[in-house]
């Protein structure tokens, strides 16, 4: 905030000083130059533009286009009408606003004096492209912004293949910690996978202006990923710390090393500012101050049971009776997708379902020991809620239907489950905590079992060196059993909840991450269906995701 605030004022007082001999050359009060929302109004006098424009100025966040649509008008009132002159008034006010004022080679001109212009029909449109693209990059980057969802963490609240608008400014739009990036695109440039679509030539901290609301409990959230913040480049679906977990840190930071999980070397290997990292988006389980428990899949906030989403998703095991299989699309008929159905043969089940018993993954999995090869030779995992769970019970091609519940106390073999201590914390996605939100202010005592919870939190969230050396604590290289949070933190889970990376795979989500929350779908299509038969999902479209 600092660093903001120090840059706004080393280029709001020359660009007020330079406007203020600038209002004097057009005849004004030069001091008018210094009050508030009072010199929009004489600088619309200035310029020679009606005065209803004003009423842009009021409104937030359109104001920042306003600015920058008087200091170009400003400068065509010197003869100022080539692009590149016009392109300096805008981008560099604090340099060019103080020349315009103090030069005596540079003379304001009223309307009427004013040398006559006839722009060409290249700089029409030049001008006209680059009138939407600042105007669009201003809506996008503070307003809303379009998104669509690409994986099923979120159905059945949010399906694969909806398009919807995102709003930045419900919970108060963020200042971009990158302002210089290429239009219209995120981290990365247009047909490249590792080209920058950013430059850090100018970065700011952390500051959110005010919003009408704060994030709540149950709230569909969109936010940055969190382990987003470093990225292997060819690997850039995957979290690079469960690769360096997987893989060891040498490994994986060798540009040359292929990771067993693929077929490709990892490359380089990046950071990311927060807001350049991958738009996620999910649904808020608690909020600073909470103490989140899960029981058997069942969220608990504060010791009281959390309100489920009405179409919660989990894992099943289903097998088919004497013989019958399940088509894709005859599932598809009940709004299953393909990606939620995988069909396998019995070899892999019966081999599959022994690993299951060994590591005790699922409540219910010892009615599939002895399975006969002749009985039950299909078998399959889908994903259901309640609504299709209870149809497919129902269906004379069904066998069995178990609900897949990972054991209290055991353990995820591939140590995925945040914080990534077995031995301290045995934890897995179904039986998970208890675990307390840390809140902006509030003071935690840090001890050698506990510090995996808040080492992301000291470290890359709130930039303070962390070290555990001799089995000892050192913050910034000063041995500490203490910590207070900077910023509150959030728990995001999808809906899917057992085909989804959420925060019981990688941890608390900060408050500098949150980018808005979606306002309505404006088209929906499914990818599993011709548009003959269905492809596009009219009953969502204009719908507002719950």
């Amino acid at each position: 905030m600092e660093v903001l605030v120090i840059f706004l004022i080393i280029t709001a007082i020359p660009t007020a000083i330079g406007l203020m001999k600038i209002f004097e050359k057009a005849g004004q009060k030069s001091w008018a130059a210094l009050i508030p929302f009072y010199n929009a109004f004489i600088w619309l006098k200035v310029i020679e533009k009606p005065l209803w424009w004003f009423i842009f100025v009021l409104i937030p966040f359109v104001n920042i286009f306003m600015l920058l649509l008087f200091l170009v008008e400003t400068a065509k009132t010197f003869n100022k009408n080539q692009l590149w002159e016009q392109g300096f008034a805008a981008i560099l006010p604090f340099y060019y606003m103080p020349y315009l004022g103090f030069s005596k080679n540079e003379s304001y001109k009223s309307l009427s004096e004013r040398t006559k212009f006839k722009k060409s029909k290249v700089r029409e449109w030049t001008d006209a492209i680059i009138f939407a693209v600042v105007a669009a990059s201003i809506i996008r980057m503070f307003i809303f912004e379009a998104y669509t969802i690409p994986t099923p963490s979120m159905e059945k609240s949010m399906l694969v293949g909806d398009y919807l608008f995102v709003s930045k400014f419900t919970y108060g739009a963020r200042m971009p910690n990158t302002p210089i990036a290429f239009p219209f695109v995120h981290h990365t440039m247009p047909f490249s996978t590792t080209l920058k679509s950013f430059v850090r030539w100018i970065s700011f901290p952390y500051y959110r202006f005010a919003g009408p609301k704060t994030v709540k409990n149950n709230d569909i959230v969109v936010f940055n990923y969190p382990d987003g913040d470093t990225v292997a480049l060819n690997y850039q679906d995957r979290s690079y710390y469960s690769l360096v977990r997987h893989n060891g840190w040498g490994n994986i930071n060798n540009p040359d090393f292929i990771p067993p999980q693929g077929s490709l070397a990892v490359g380089k290997v990046i950071s990311r500012p927060v807001d350049k990292r991958e738009n996620y988006i999910k649904r808020c389980i608690a909020i600073p101050g909470d103490n989140l428990e899960i029981k058997d899949q069942q969220v608990y906030i504060n010791g009281k049971k959390a309100k489920n989403p009405e179409q919660l998703q989990y894992q099943y095991f289903i097998v088919g009776k004497d013989g019958a299989s399940f088509s894709k699309k005859e599932l598809s008929r009940i709004d299953i997708s393909n990606d939620d159905f995988e069909m396998y043969n019995n070899s892999f089940f019966n081999q599959g379902f022994h690993n299951y018993i060994i590591y005790g993954m699922l409540a219910q999995c010892y009615a599939f020991k002895e399975i006969p090869e002749s009985s039950y030779p299909y078998l399959g995992i889908i994903i259901l809620d309640d609504r299709n769970a209870e149809i497919l019970r129902h269906n004379p091609k069904v066998g069995a239907l178990i609900k897949a519940i990972y054991k209290k106390g055991v353990t995820n073999s591939e140590n995925d489950i945040f914080p990534f201590d077995t031995l301290n914390y045995k934890w897995n996605q179904d039986n998970f905590g208890p675990l307390h939100m840390p809140s902006k202010g509030e003071t935690v005592n840090l001890n050698l079992k506990n510090i995996g919870l808040y080492a992301r939190i000291i470290d890359p969230y709130e930039g303070h060196k962390l070290q555990v050396k001799n089995g000892k604590i050192f913050i910034d290289d000063v041995e500490t059993y203490k910590y207070k949070f900077k910023m509150g933190y959030y728990w995001m889970m999808g809906d899917n909840r057992h085909n989804s990376a959420d925060s019981r795979f990688w941890g608390f989500v900060p408050e500098d991450h949150i980018s808005g929350t979606p306002l309505f779908i404006w088209l929906s299509l499914n990818k599993d269906r011709e548009l003959s038969d269905g492809k596009i999902r009219w009953n969502r479209v204009f719908s507002v995701p719950k």
